[in-house]
């Protein structure tokens, strides 16, 4: 669509977004999250607290008002972008003139890849209304307990491993169910706390609607907020990496990032904005920012009882679809975890995860390309730099296991001659340590690996 065609189609689009009201039934476990286009197409989300006991009367109201106020604005943008209205409103609170900044800027930068693809000009699109008004955090008492949120990918798995060994006391926390969480959760060991989205089925029914990519991971951030207002959790533990602060395509001056909200901007503004207006009293980080995504695939080729039960593949956790296999074997994600895992895992082991010998389909070669930067753009998945493609390719190249399979083949021949300094890559790719923001706390949790 070309944005001359898009410019017509709004002739006929809604033109307001009104975030209408949340309600809480402490009796049931759920908030209602509502939301209409125009006054005329309703939506309601559902977040129901699992399989949880909650003593209310031990709960701040003040600071769970403030974390449901907020978890309506992001969980509004799956029905906001369905016609990106310009106008908004507010009936379920107020925001002051900073706050109303945090979420311009989370529809705006964490929307990138969907008005890329969508085609939309967003510069000017989102202005959230405001008050003058001053809002001051509250002060809690928290217990000095972690919440660690569980995918059921390696990142996550060599977070939860890394507090064990270091004696945290910690609970896993999950946005949504999955075979691939059970299993993994179960081998962790600890308990898990699940929040489940029953996300409006008029979504995906809307006709002329546009469709694509959200910031996720702010809204499975506000989940764990929430998590650990009511159940009083002073920190909460992500598994976000350096990569994911690297960008895929530049569009209208501004780079575009799958990753956005999985990135060191999205979670220090987050950690901001949480200290600024709702408490100051939870901490929240991600233990693997200093590391690369070579460096935690290392770290977690040392944990083989979780091999045949994690899964980093997308085609699992799609709203609308359901799949029975771990990994498809087609997509980004899984030919990009195939490269890390290459480089530190046996070829047997890899096949017995993978199902197939990734190395050795010809048709991933313009998939592995585009993940080496050799072609098009880095693909909009949660994957990593192409610096750390060609390390992971070298270390396998190196084993020789993979000598005659096709992309490696290719590898050789056509990338490496192009590398200057190889060991210098591969030694810098392990060893990045860039900025953080994790805790005095937890920093003695990282000081032993190599």
């Amino acid at each position: 669509m070309k944005l001359s065609q898009l410019n017509n189609k709004k002739k006929s689009n809604p033109k307001t977004f009104v975030f209408d009201s949340f309600f809480l039934d402490k009796n049931k476990g759920e908030i209602r999250f509502c939301y209409k286009l125009d006054n005329k197409h309703g939506f309601t989300e559902i977040l129901k607290l699992k399989d949880e006991i909650i003593n209310w009367k031990k709960v701040d109201n003040e600071a769970l008002n403030r974390t449901l106020f907020n978890l309506h604005l992001i969980i509004g943008i799956s029905y906001w972008k369905t016609f990106c209205p310009k106008k908004i409103i507010i009936n379920s609170g107020v925001l002051s003139k900073d706050e109303a900044l945090y979420w311009n800027k989370a529809y705006t930068i964490g929307m990138g890849e969907f008005y890329y693809k969508n085609i939309i000009d967003f510069r000017g699109l989102v202005k959230f209304p405001y008050e003058n008004k001053r809002s001051v955090p509250v002060r809690l008492k928290m217990k000095n307990r972690t919440l660690a949120p569980l995918g059921g990918g390696k990142d996550s798995i060599v977070t939860a491993e890394i507090l064990k060994k270091n004696g945290y006391d910690f609970t896993l926390f999950s946005l949504g169910d999955s075979r691939i969480q059970e299993e993994t959760a179960k081998i962790v060991g600890k308990k898990r706390m699940i929040f489940e989205r029953v996300v409006d089925k008029k979504l995906f029914r809307l006709k002329n609607a546009f469709n694509g990519h959200i910031p996720i991971s702010l809204i499975y951030s506000f989940s764990a907020l929430l998590a650990s207002v009511i159940y009083n959790y002073k920190y909460i533990v992500f598994s976000n990496e350096q990569s994911a602060n690297f960008g895929n395509v530049k569009y209208l001056g501004k780079t575009i990032n799958h990753q956005y909200s999985k990135s060191l901007e999205a979670e220090t503004d987050f950690y901001n904005y949480v200290h600024n207006f709702i408490t100051p009293d939870i901490d929240s980080f991600s233990l693997l920012r200093p590391f690369s995504e070579l460096k935690i695939s290392r770290l977690f080729s040392a944990h083989e009882k979780y091999f045949s039960h994690f899964s980093s593949c997308n085609q699992n956790f799609k709203l609308n679809k359901k799949t029975k296999k771990r990994w498809c074997g087609k997509c980004p994600k899984c030919a990009f975890t195939f490269s890390q895992l290459s480089a530190f895992l046996p070829k047997k082991d890899l096949i017995k995860i993978f199902g197939k010998n990734l190395y050795n389909d010809q048709t991933l070669l313009n998939l592995y390309l585009e993940l080496l930067g050799e072609k098009n753009v880095k693909p909009f998945d949660c994957v990593g730099t192409p610096g750390e493609v060609k390390a992971a390719m070298l270390f396998a190249e190196e084993k020789n296991e993979f000598a005659d399979n096709y992309i490696i083949k290719y590898f050789r021949d056509n990338i490496m001659p192009g590398i200057k300094n190889r060991k210098e890559l591969a030694k810098k790719t392990l060893n990045i340590k860039g900025r953080h923001c994790i805790p005095k706390k937890f920093l003695p949790a990282l000081s032993g690996i190599k």
